[in-house]
This record gives C-alpha cells, sequence and structure tokens, in this order.
C-alpha cells in the first residue's frame, strides 16, 4: 500500500514537472496611467536612463544599488547591481527609440530571463498624456533547464509580483512629471 502511495506521489512530481516544459509560458504585464504633463515632459523621464531613478520603484526599493549608464538613446544600456531582492542585477538596452511616442528595452535578468519593456505614451485631448509600461516575457527563455519549469509556475504570478511596482512607478512618473510641466 505505501509503495501505492509513494509511486502515485512520483507520478504527480513527474507530471507537474513535465507540465511545466509544456504548458504556455508567454506572459504579459501592464498599467496604464493618464499624466497630466505633454508626452514631450512625461518622454524626458523615461527616455533617458538618468532619468529613472526619479521615479523608478526600484530606486526605491534600494537607493544605493550600483548602476552603469552607456550611451544614449536607441543602444543606450542600464546595468544594476544590488543585494535587495527585488532589485537583484541586470541589464536593458533601448531598442525602440520614438521621442515622445515609444520606448521599448530588451530585459536581461541573468538566470531569471529576461523580456521586454514597453512604454507607450499617448496624447490626451486635454493635453496630457496616457502612459501604458508593459513587460512582455517568455518565462523560460534564457533560464536555465532545471529552472524552465518553475519559471513556467512563476508566470501565473508574476503579475502580481511586478503589477504593484510597475503602479508604484508610475504613480511617481506622474508626481514628477505633472511638478515640472
Amino acid at each position: 500500500m505505501m509503495k501505492m502511495i509513494g509511486l502515485g506521489i512520483l507520478g504527480v512530481i513527474v507530471a507537474l514537472i513535465g507540465l511545466g516544459f509544456v504548458l504556455p509560458d508567454h506572459r504579459t504585464v501592464e498599467r496604464r496611467i493618464t499624466i497630466n504633463a505633454a508626452p514631450e515632459t512625461v518622454f524626458s523621464y523615461i527616455g533617458r536612463f538618468e532619468a529613472w531613478n526619479s521615479w523608478s520603484p526600484w530606486a526605491t526599493y534600494d537607493p544605493e544599488m550600483t548602476q552603469i549608464i552607456a550611451g544614449e538613446g536607441l543602444g543606450q544600456t542600464l546595468n544594476w547591481q544590488s543585494d535587495h531582492p527585488k532589485v537583484g542585477h541586470g541589464r536593458q538596452t533601448i531598442t525602440t527609440f520614438e521621442p515622445n511616442r515609444q520606448l521599448i528595452t530588451e530585459l536581461d535578468f541573468g538566470e531569471m530571463g529576461g523580456g521586454q519593456g514597453i512604454f507607450i505614451l499617448t496624447p490626451t485631448p486635454s493635453g496630457g498624456t496616457e502612459v501604458s509600461w508593459t513587460m512582455d516575457t517568455h518565462m523560460r527563455d534564457g533560464v536555465p533547464l532545471y529552472m524552465k519549469p518553475m519559471a513556467t509556475y512563476f508566470g501565473f504570478f508574476i503579475d502580481g509580483a511586478v503589477g504593484p511596482d510597475f503602479e508604484l512607478g508610475l504613480r511617481r512618473l506622474k508626481a514628477a512629471a505633472e511638478a515640472n510641466r
């Protein structure tokens, strides 16, 4: 009887691991906010990594993180290193740079994977800007083989893990841009 229970538990574990390799792993986290400032003002905060510390939620978590910024505009890179668990380390590169309209970055979190960070700015009739901040990722991409099933399952919780950070960042971006319009 105990042998049957043990084999049953083992079967469930093997099935869960197997599913972790084949379940869909594409995930998108998106948040939006309307800012009472022109797209030019808003873009001045997102179009240069040097300005990110004024609104980035991760700069709030670890104001002492090490950052290295190189270049400007298209191709600008940001490398960061932090011991804070919500910040970690990684690299971000601007891959699409359309001033006052759109910014796309390639995210590299090392063994934790990567994805794209996407900002879309849409003018509002009142002269403000709607900002959409999206992270688009395939949870298993760039992750070591032994971590792929865990990455897949973590994908089911990523909106709850990253979404509040996006909300905080957008609120801080709104405050900064509206104070300087």
